[in-house]
């Protein structure tokens, strides 16, 4: 059984459904809605300029040699037993604590290498390296 007759069929439609271009623009004003609040979600704030580059400070080096009769010099400038403690003691208040360079002469006696390295660990320096020469080949 037909509903319509033939002439029915072959009307043009001369209207356009309005229906999917709604949901199209209905959908891009969801997503706009949603994005633009996060997008300006930040609060504006005059920070105050400064340079990132960082400041290095490179503590201060004390060399502490002992030569073969164990004598004690204080960068390369020769010092007493005595005046050594309180030396070190002093230095190891600077801020930042300087590095303690140990060197001793293959020839001295160990005794007075281990009483300079007693000295400073009783003075509180931290940093405590000794220098040695590289071993030729």
């Amino acid at each position: 059984m037909a509903f319509g007759t033939q002439d029915d069929t072959d009307e043009v439609m001369n209207e356009i459904n309005m229906t999917p271009l709604v949901d199209v623009m209905l959908v891009l004003l969801i997503i706009f809605i949603i994005t633009v609040p996060v997008m300006k979600h930040s609060v504006n704030i005059d920070l105050p300029r400064a340079s990132s580059a960082p400041q290095d400070t490179k503590p201060e080096t004390i060399r502490l040699s002992v030569d073969a009769q164990g004598q004690y010099f204080w960068n390369e400038q020769p010092v007493a037993e005595s005046e050594l403690e309180p030396r070190l003691q002093e230095a190891s208040k600077r801020n930042p604590q300087p590095e303690l360079h140990l060197r001793g002469d293959k020839e001295a006696r160990y005794d007075r290498v281990a009483q300079a390295l007693a000295a400073a660990q009783r003075a509180g320096l931290r940093k405590i390296g000794f220098i040695t020469e590289p071993q030729a080949k």
